[in-house]
Order: C-alpha cells, then structure tokens, then sequence
C-alpha cells in the first residue's frame, strides 16, 4: 500500500515539474508573439512557404555566418589579428560586453558583421548576440546575452566604447525580419548607425525570423547636455 502511495505521489511530482516546465517555455514564446505583433507587426518580405529559402534546422546558430542566407560566409569573419570593442545596453543590464572584429564564435562574444561599419563611422555598424529563453537571460553568458533585446523601445539608449572614445546611440527602430532580408546590412553613410541582431523568438529551436534593432547615433552637443546613466 505504501509502495503504491509513493509511487502515486512521484507520479504527480514528476507530472507538476513537466507541466512547469512546459508552461516555463510556451509563456514566453506566446508572450513575445503578442508583443512583436504590436511592436513591430511587418516582415520586410513575406513568410515563406514549406519549401522556402530559409537556413536548414541543421545550421549551428552559435555561427554568425549562418545567420543570413546569401550573407558573408565562415571565411569573411577571419582577421590575423581579432580585436574586440565593449557594448553597454543600461536598460538589459548588460555591462561593456565584448564585441569581437574578426572571428564569428557567438558563446565567447557578441560579434561584428563584417564589411559593415565601426562605431562612431558613417555607415551601419551591425552587432549579432545569442538568444535562447528570456528565463535564462545572463549578461554575462554570451549565448544568452540578447534574450531580452525584445524589451528594447524607442528612444532607449546604447553606449559603445571603441579605440578609447565613448559613443552614445539611441534606439529608433525594431523590426522582425527573414534571414534572406540581407537589406539590414545595407550602409546608410547619411549618419552612424548601430544594427543589433538576434534570432527571435527567444527559446523557439526553429529561429524562424531576425530582430533588427536600429539606434543612431546621438550628437555630441546633446551628449555632453545628457548625464550618462
């Protein structure tokens, strides 16, 4: 009788750990939808059919270079000397956070898209981060580092420190996007631009879409006006 009992008893534990641990995961991947639809409704192109051109489900996402379809291959990411410069994102809490120029292993840094623009230059300077679900967020673990980049809004800041010279940028766009949609890393010499790149939705092992979030560079005479926070 008491085997039965203890027995019963693990049965419901192990049923009450397998639905937290569903609900852990279908919460947050239901939730970003509901926000990404409000936030930023519009694919650049269309959601393909099943026999689309998007990356296979065997492609290693901790690569930068598999990220887009047609974008800069595993070679592009290579320098002879791999330099590295910080990112603080105050709102995520993430706190000078390495970006690598040259390499593309996204577990030990944020990475720099090659052929795109370094800080404080005219152009598009693009940052890809590693996401996974936003309950395991770590600023300091570089394969969970942008799982909350969807909390991002308009107007939040992002400072970058590149060559000893501090640059402030401030988010004015969020997109979602196809990893054919290789116009994101289109340069824009109108202005300094920075292009944060993530696989969305955070947690979802398809990583179906891009989030593109798209700051400029705040003047300097506002930036001195400012207190940095």
């Amino acid at each position: 009788m008491k085997k039965k009992l203890l027995s019963r008893i693990f049965a419901g534990v192990l049923g009450i750990f397998g639905l937290a641990i569903l609900i852990a995961i279908a919460v947050p991947l239901a939730n970003y939808q509901r926000i990404s639809s409000q936030k930023y409704p519009k694919l650049l192109s269309p959601i393909p059919d099943k026999g689309g051109s998007t990356l296979g489900e065997e492609s290693d996402l901790t690569k930068a270079s598999n990220w887009f379809v047609g974008g800069a291959k595993s070679g592009d990411f290579t320098s002879s000397s791999v330099s590295f410069y910080t990112i603080s994102i105050p709102k995520l809490k993430i706190d000078s956070a390495s970006v690598a120029i040259g390499g593309e292993d996204l577990s030990k840094s944020l990475i720099h898209y090659p052929g795109t623009a370094l800080p404080g230059q005219k152009g598009n300077a693009v940052i890809f981060g590693h996401s996974v679900l936003p309950l395991f967020f770590d600023s300091k673990d570089y394969l969970k580092i942008f799982s909350t980049l969807p909390n991002l809004n308009k107007g939040d800041e992002i400072l970058v420190n590149y060559d000893g010279v501090s640059y402030k940028y401030r988010v004015e766009t969020m997109q979602e996007i196809l990893p054919t949609d290789l116009q994101v890393l289109d340069q824009d010499k109108s202005d300094s631009f920075l292009t944060l790149v993530t696989c969305v939705p955070p947690g979802d092992p398809r990583k179906p879409f891009r989030l593109i979030v798209r700051a400029r560079i705040v003047p300097l005479a506002q930036t001195n006006a400012n207190t940095w926070n």
